[in-house]
This record gives C-alpha cells, sequence and structure tokens, in this order.
C-alpha cells in the first residue's frame, strides 16, 4: 500500500481495533494507540525527509477512482480518492505526524475516564487532519474537513472543563457555520469547472469571471479565517482551549488552526490569484489587526491557559500577514510559522497541563517561586516562551522576521503596526513567566509539587530539538517550499501584470467544456 493512502487509514484501522477491545482494558487501548501514532510519524517523516525541495511538482500521487457527481445535462464530474504532497503541504504533513504520539503520551496525566472512547477519536483526528493537508480533490477535502469537527466535538464536550458545554457549542457552531458557507463554494466550483481535481481547479479557477472568482473566494475565505481564528471570528477559540483537555489544546494550537491558513494558501490564494490581490489589503489588515488585539487580549487574561489561547490570534495574525504579502519572504515565514506556531504554542499547552495535573488550578495569582521546587518545568517553559517570543536562535524568530520583511515589501505601513506586536507579545509572555515560576513561594501548595518526570520530559524533547533546529538551520526546512512558493509567487506576479493591463488572470489552460472522464 502507497505510504500515502497509509498515513489515511492506518490511524482509522487503529481506532477500529481499540473500539473492539474490551472497555476495562485500558493498557491495551493506550498501547495500540501509541504504537499506531508512532507507526504514522514514522511514515510521515519518511515521505518528508523523501520530498524533492526543487519541484513543484505534486509527489507520491495516488489516485483511485471514487465515485461521480451528476452535473446537469446527463454528463457527470468524476471525485477520486486523490492525494499528493507538494512544498505546501509537506511541512504541515511532518508536523501532525510528530505532534500524535506526543499527543498521545501526554493523556496518561489527564485521560483517566472513557479512555477507550478518546483514543477512538484521537485516532479518527489524525486520520482526519493528515486527510485535508494531502487531499488534492475538492470534494475529499471538504470530506476530511467535515470529519475533523466530529472528534473535536467530543473531545471538548465529554473530557472538558466546566463549562465545556458552552465551549463546545459555541465552537461547534462557528465552525459549522463556516463550514456550510465553503459547501456552497465547493459546490458552485465544480458545477462550473466540471472537475473536483484539486490542480485542474488550480489551473482552470481563473479563467471564471471576476465576479464568480470574488464570490467564490469568499465563501472559501470565511471558513478558512474562522478555522484560523481571524479578528473578528476568534471569540470561540480562548473558551475552547480553556476548557479542552491538554491533549485536545495541543491539537487545537498544533495542527487545527493550521488548516485555515493552509486552506487560504493552497485554494484562495492559488485558485483564485485575482481575487485574493484584491482582498489582500483587507486580509493585511485582518492580520495585523489580529497581532496587536490578540497581545492586549492576552495581557488582560489571569488564566495561564486562556492567556495562551488569546496569544494564538496574535501569532496566527502574522501568517496571514505572510500569506497574503505574496513575496517570496512572506510566502516562506508564513509556511514556516505554521509549524513554529504548532510546535511552541503545543510545548506551552503540554506545560501548562502538566502544571495543573499537580496543582489543579490555572490562576496566575496562585503560583510564583515554582521555579525553585519545579526547575526542569521552569527551564522548559523559559525555552517555550523565548520560542513564542521570537529569540533569535530559536524557531519563532526565523518566521516572524520573514513575515515582517515579506510585508514590509508588499505594505510597509501594516507592516509597521504588525511589528509592535514584538514587543507587546515579549511583554505579555515574560510577565506570565516571572509571575509563574519566580518571586517568593507564597502558597504552601507549590512548595509540595513535584519536578517533570521522565516520559514528561520525553515527550517534549523532540519539540525542543526542532525549535533549534528551525533556529539555527532554517533552510534544511525552508528549502523543501522553495519550488512550490517559488511558482505561486510567479503567477501571483503574472495576475498583477494581466491586472494592470485591465485583463483577466493568466490562465494556462482554456475553461473545460467537458468534464475530465479519466
Amino acid at each position: 500500500m502507497d505510504s500515502l493512502t497509509l498515513l489515511v487509514f492506518l490511524p482509522l484501522l487503529g481506532a477500529l481495533v481499540v473500539a473492539f477491545t474490551p472497555r476495562e482494558a485500558v493498557a491495551l487501548q493506550r498501547g495500540i494507540t501509541l504504537a499506531t501514532l508512532l507507526a504514522v510519524c514514522f511514515i510521515g517523516l519518511q515521505v518528508c525527509l523523501d520530498f524533492d525541495g526543487s519541484s513543484a511538482a505534486y509527489q507520491h500521487v495516488v489516485d483511485i477512482p471514487w465515485f461521480a457527481l451528476p452535473s446537469g445535462g446527463g454528463s457527470s464530474v468524476p471525485v477520486h480518492f486523490r492525494l499528493g504532497i507538494d512544498g505546501l503541504s509537506v511541512l504541515m504533513i511532518g508536523l501532525t505526524a510528530l505532534l500524535g504520539p506526543i499527543v498521545m503520551l501526554s493523556t496518561w496525566g489527564h485521560i483517566t475516564t472513557r479512555v477507550k472512547e478518546f483514543m477512538v477519536w484521537l485516532l479518527i483526528m489524525q486520520s482526519g487532519m493528515l486527510g485535508v493537508f494531502l487531499a488534492l480533490d475538492l470534494v475529499l477535502f471538504y470530506v476530511f474537513w467535515e470529519i475533523t469537527l466530529v472528534p473535536l466535538y467530543f473531545m471538548l464536550g465529554i473530557w472538558g472543563g466546566e463549562r465545556r458545554l458552552y465551549a463546545t457549542i459555541k465552537f461547534f457552531l462557528y465552525t459549522l457555520a463556516g463550514s456550510l458557507v465553503m459547501m456552497v463554494g465547493v459546490i458552485l466550483l465544480i458545477y462550473q469547472l466540471k472537475t473536483a481535481d484539486v490542480a485542474k481547479l488550480t489551473e482552470y479557477a481563473s479563467s471564471l469571471d471576476s465576479t464568480r472568482q470574488t464570490w467564490i473566494f469568499w465563501a472559501f475565505a470565511l471558513a478558512f479565517l474562522i478555522k484560523v481564528p481571524a479578528m473578528p471570528f476568534h471569540t470561540w477559540l480562548p473558551d475552547a482551549h480553556t476548557e479542552a483537555p491538554t491533549s485536545g489544546s495541543v491539537i487545537l494550537a498544533g495542527v487545527l488552526l493550521k488548516m485555515g491558513t493552509y486552506g487560504l494558501l493552497r485554494f484562495c490564494i492559488a485558485m483564485f490569484p485575482a481575487a485574493a490581490i484584491q482582498a489582500a489589503p483587507i486580509m493585511m489588515v485582518l492580520g495585523a489587526a489580529g497581532i496587536v488585539y490578540g497581545a492586549f487580549l492576552a495581557m488582560a487574561q489571569f488564566d495561564v491557559k486562556r492567556l495562551v489561547a488569546c496569544s494564538s490570534v496574535s501569532h496566527l495574525g502574522y501568517v496571514l500577514m505572510g500569506l497574503f504579502a505574496f513575496t517570496q519572504a512572506g510566502l516562506r515565514g508564513g509556511v514556516l510559522q505554521m509549524v513554529n506556531h504548532g510546535l511552541s504554542t503545543g510545548l506551552l499547552f503540554l506545560l501548562i497541563g502538566m502544571i495543573y495535573e499537580r496543582r489543579h488550578t490555572r490562576m496566575l495569582d496562585q503560583y510564583g517561586g515554582i521555579a525553585s521546587v519545579m526547575p526542569l518545568f521552569a527551564l522548559f517553559f523559559t525555552l517555550a516562551v523565548l520560542s513564542s517570543v521570537g529569540l533569535p536562535g530559536l524557531n519563532g524568530f526565523v518566521g516572524e522576521y520573514l513575515i515582517l520583511l515579506g510585508s514590509f515589501q508588499s505594505q510597509p505601513w501594516i507592516a509597521g503596526v504588525a511589528v509592535t506586536g514584538v514587543i507587546f507579545g515579549a511583554i505579555y509572555l515574560l510577565m506570565a513567566t516571572r509571575k509563574l515560576l519566580y518571586g517568593p513561594l507564597v502558597h504552601a501548595e507549590n512548595k509540595r509539587l513535584s519536578d517533570l518526570n521522565l516520559r514528561e520530559v520525553g515527550l517534549m524533547v523532540p519539540i525542543v530539538v526542532l525549535c533549534f533546529w528551525i533556529g539555527f538551520a532554517p533552510n534544511t526546512f525552508l528549502s523543501r517550499t522553495d519550488a512550490s512558493i517559488d511558482a505561486l509567487v510567479k503567477r501571483m506576479q503574472e495576475t498583477r501584470v494581466a491586472l494592470a493591463a485591465g485583463a483577466h488572470a493568466p490562465s494556462t489552460a482554456a475553461l473545460p467544456t467537458e468534464p475530465d472522464r479519466r
């Protein structure tokens, strides 16, 4: 079986096996889940290592006929189970595969009830997330997109905190509303172009008239902006993060939010370059506003987990700005920063979960001075904060620098506003670090805290290694994205020239009149 097919179906097979185990066999359920996710991690990282970054073409392509959609007039549109990987998705495949076993290992501390159901949903979630980044058929992409909604709904609603029902309903309504609007765009696009193949849609979509392009662009963009989430669609995120179990927060921050930025890149920008260019000022303003507003929102928090959740609004604003700068530096930084945010914020949520399991509170005023009793925790927490702040030598610096450079090349005044977020980010994260780790040990409960154990240290080491690796040798990762990003930048430049001349965006092929029946 092909590697990409294994990546999608192996977690589903593992979920099926776990579902048939006796409910009381908790150790067996955990063992099967961990073994499955380790296998997926190995296959996923191997695929990423084998990827040739000098080519913009899709690689490791799987193409299996699935079914046909009626399109009127007796014709039909073939839908294929089509998977592939390119420079826009390769880093996200690697990140998703890596975080799987780490999330699984983190569940030992906080998932103690209904373990079997949680493991099943975790495996289904892994399959859905990988499918989103691998899908090269629009219908298949939408199926995987919707699959990811269900496991998180149950993870949040069953294993979440005291206000989990409110957070679950809010999350579900926001994301479902975006998905329904996107479904209208999917139907309209397939009906107009008579194909569901992502490569052909990317080739043909710019041949649509500007009105249709704009409407479909925003139908997709709304769903992706909600998932990011960008201002003003961000209000579901702090509640979802705060009430989610630790493993749910790591998945949400590490991968699920990046589905939104990946969707903007793969569909909105690549498919509709003319509409994207027209929308770019709005998107960059939303990104800059999110950076500043998210930072001030984080400063106002007393709950450390909610603080980190609000910081995601700020950090993902950088990604939004970088992608819509349409410069090589901005796009490279945006793609890399998706990975950086998943690593640094995922690490912060892991650490907050570990301290919560010991102290059962996330209020910053209940801590202080714990660096003296938990030196290992203090070390990892400080590294995670410095990574998020963007300290040179760590991963966050490379992504933020490239994004700000690319944004200055495109819209200097917007980048000038956004750069203040670097200062504000340092303020709220370093203030939280001081309140949590340093000062006198005021509360007696903190004196009895135990430091991190071997399992907890072990699951964080790979993330820390990657933070330093990206910080010191970013081209190891950027080189795998260069060809795809260069091709996209060239297409955007050609589109700008065509728009300036008053013509339609260039298309490499005529609009199809008959469906592709291959």
